[in-house]
């Protein structure tokens, strides 16, 4: 941590349901079919399972803060495959514990999933700070279904970066004019940067942030 100095690190681990679906699947999947079909079909052994990776994810949170990771985000890759019915009944109450277990540590806490926009005030009651939003859903109908009460983090598609420079600047300053209906706004891309893209793009994206944030 000394070597970054006042650059604050953000902590990162998987959220319980896409940890399972990794663990179910084997990897990556389209339709997630082993993972609803065991969360259907086995009540009792899913919830078990739940419950250890939520436990085990926690204290990997906690190791990254007792680090320095002066904030910690909460990434569920693959939850938006859920209807709202089967988020709140059989994976919510798994984040919640995450993010409750983290709250003693004053850190402020990010909840990101992707394909989420009908998720989005169930991951918010699920007790972060912060609910991330990926490009799919304008930050102000996101304030809009979080509420009033935390902050969001997005959402520039990763793709708008391989455009030219003119479109990737009217695209950041609709997300940073958009962020504006939130209580706060971390600004951010919707998802995770693609391997090809150009760092001087992210680098100008950062640089056009602070100055149209700045005062």
């Amino acid at each position: 941590m000394a070597e970054l100095g006042a650059t604050p690190l953000i902590g990162f681990a998987g959220a319980p349901f896409t940890l399972a679906s990794y663990l179910v699947e084997g990897g990556p999947s389209r339709n997630h079919e082993h993972t609803k079909a065991l969360m259907y079909g086995d009540p009792a052994l899913w919830s078990d399972l739940m419950g250890r990776l939520a436990r085990i994810t926690a204290a990997f949170l906690h190791a990254q803060v007792a680090a320095g990771a002066a904030a910690v985000q909460l990434f569920d890759s693959w939850v938006g495959a859920l209807p709202a019915s089967d988020y709140v009944g059989s994976v919510m109450p798994h984040s919640a514990a995450v993010l409750a277990a983290i709250g003693a540590t004053g850190v402020p806490r990010i909840h990101f999933g992707v394909g989420t926009g009908e998720l989005l005030a169930l991951m918010g009651e699920a007790g972060a700070e912060v609910v991330g939003v990926d490009f799919r859903l304008p930050l102000d109908e996101a304030a809009r279904r979080v509420g009033p009460g935390r902050s969001l983090q997005g959402n520039l598609d990763p793709a708008a970066l391989f455009a030219p420079w003119e479109a990737v600047e009217a695209r950041t300053r609709a997300v940073l004019d958009a962020g504006r209906a939130a209580r706060g706004h971390v600004f951010n891309l919707g998802h995770g940067v693609i391997p090809e893209t150009d760092p001087d793009v992210l680098t100008r994206v950062v640089d056009l942030v602070h100055a149209a944030s700045a005062g």
